[in-house]
């Protein structure tokens, strides 16, 4: 009898611990995923239309953008340098990569906003910058954006006397380009591109209101 009550005490001793540390795990996860930053309720769009510099600025302007980042892609040589891609060799061009939450801002609406601030109707080629590097790309995500795209496509081409020749691709992969493009004109407001180029394009786009307004 005394050894049936002691094993009855034992169960019951780690019965009730087993139960106080699976709460214990239960609460802590529960509490660091209240922290943890939820990557979920952002998604990414990669375009390309002209200069990454033009398009950044733009871009990073947008209510609803979380980050963009300037790189290359669309081409076939890995890991390429400003100097390879300038060279024309690589075939990728020179593109953004927005992050945005999509609660704010529709991919819809940044291909809006992408088809207003380049020309989609010229061919490897933006104002004076001249070269497969700058010609108008929007690189897939996935098969919605692809449609979505295609949609946009064909919404946008009334706007236009000449046909669109913008590429609508899958996305293959992105590379950053180097630290000294990202935030060029943040980081650079008075240099001669960005008060020739980019500050009247971002005044013309201002006032047209191409850019909507945060929602509340």
């Amino acid at each position: 009898m005394k050894t049936f009550t002691s094993e009855s005490s034992a169960r019951r001793f780690w019965g009730i611990t087993l139960t106080m540390l699976i709460w214990t795990f239960a609460v802590f996860i529960s509490a660091n995923s209240k922290d943890a930053p939820n990557t979920a309720k952002t998604q990414l769009a990669t375009l390309g239309g002209g200069c990454f510099w033009c398009l950044e600025a733009v871009f990073e302007n947008v209510p609803g953008v979380k980050a963009v980042t300037s790189g290359y892609a669309g081409g076939r040589t890995p890991d390429p340098t400003y100097e390879q891609v300038c060279s024309k060799t690589t075939g990728h061009a020179e593109v953004v990569r927005i992050e945005f939450d999509p609660a704010r801002v529709s991919y819809a609406a940044l291909l809006k906003i992408f088809w207003r601030i380049h020309d989609p109707t010229t061919l490897d080629r933006q104002g004076a910058d001249r070269g497969p590097q700058y010609r108008s790309i929007i690189l897939c995500h996935d098969d919605a954006q692809r449609q979505a795209a295609e949609k946009s496509k064909k919404e946008a081409q009334p706007r236009f006397t000449d046909p669109i020749v913008t590429e609508i691709v899958p996305l293959k992969k992105f590379y950053p380009a180097e630290d000294y493009h990202q935030d060029y004109f943040r980081k650079n407001p008075n240099a001669g591109y960005c008060r020739v180029v980019i500050r009247p394009k971002l005044d013309k786009l201002d006032h047209e209101q191409v850019i909507p307004p945060a929602k509340p």
